[in-house]
């Protein structure tokens, strides 16, 4: 029967370093050599067993994005950006097909807003014994304004957000123009960056099945409203349709 909590080792979080606040700490995934449990590779991409599984009752990998440890997505070559996510999704699929989970979560943290921990570009991919994410995603939240659609590919702004304000989905048929949506997930992460000045860089990246299709929800982080966290209760922009025509004539036109 499933449950919709994790049980959090503290223990273990306890050793897990931090290289997003203190920037002077050693990278565990600049030291390559000494990297151990990897499970895939594809040139400089890794997917190995995260060293520091903190959550009971899961299977936890990170998707190692690049060797360059002050890299970042927004700032990948094309050739290199499409083979991350081909690989990414590739796995994230592989694990789903395993019959020890009840699902599969995809996402990436950046920035000290994030969530995460370590600075090196990484993603994770975590196997859930117990709960399915699916239970809590309504197809609504990733409806919204239409900034571009290609291919059968589109790009929004969610009128539905699940925590609040701004969140962009990227939504595709499953299988299919992968290059297309890494294409549209980077050009909202370099509009993130260059216009989120409140953010001080954070975002989160989540991947979601959505009945045949593949989305991917990109969520500039803010201090989260109290609204939401006491109440559940998201707040919606009244400026949208002013971001859409930002969006479009910075990077569509």
């Amino acid at each position: 029967m499933s449950t919709n909590h994790l049980k959090f080792n503290l223990n273990i979080g306890k050793q897990k370093p931090e290289s997003i606040i203190n920037t002077t700490a050693t990278c565990p995934f600049c030291d390559r050599a000494n990297l151990q449990g990897i499970i895939a590779e594809d040139g400089p991409i890794l997917l190995v067993k995260n060293k520091y599984p903190v959550l009971e009752g899961t299977d936890q990998t990170v998707l190692i994005e690049t060797e360059e440890c002050h890299s970042e997505l927004s700032l990948y070559a094309r050739e290199h950006l499409h083979q991350l996510f081909r690989f990414g999704i590739a796995r994230w699929q592989e694990m789903e097909r395993c019959p020890d989970y009840q699902s599969v979560i995809f996402f990436k943290n950046h920035g000290p807003f994030s969530g995460g921990t370590i600075r090196h570009p990484h993603m994770q991919i975590i196997g859930l014994k117990t709960i399915d994410y699916t239970d809590s995603v309504c197809p609504e939240q990733f409806t919204g304004l239409v900034i571009d659609s290609v291919n059968g590919v589109e790009l929004n702004l969610s009128t539905k957000p699940r925590i609040g304000f701004f969140e962009f989905n990227v939504i595709m048929d499953a299988g299919r123009h992968i290059d297309q949506l890494a294409d549209y997930v980077q050009l909202v992460i370099k509009y993130i960056l260059k216009n989120f000045h409140r953010t001080r860089g954070s975002y989160n990246l989540f991947f979601y099945r959505i009945d045949h299709s593949i989305a991917v929800k990109i969520m500039p982080r803010f201090i989260i409203s109290p609204l939401f966290v006491g109440f559940d209760i998201p707040q919606i922009s009244n400026q949208l349709d002013d971001m859409v025509l930002d969006f479009q004539n910075q990077y569509l036109r």
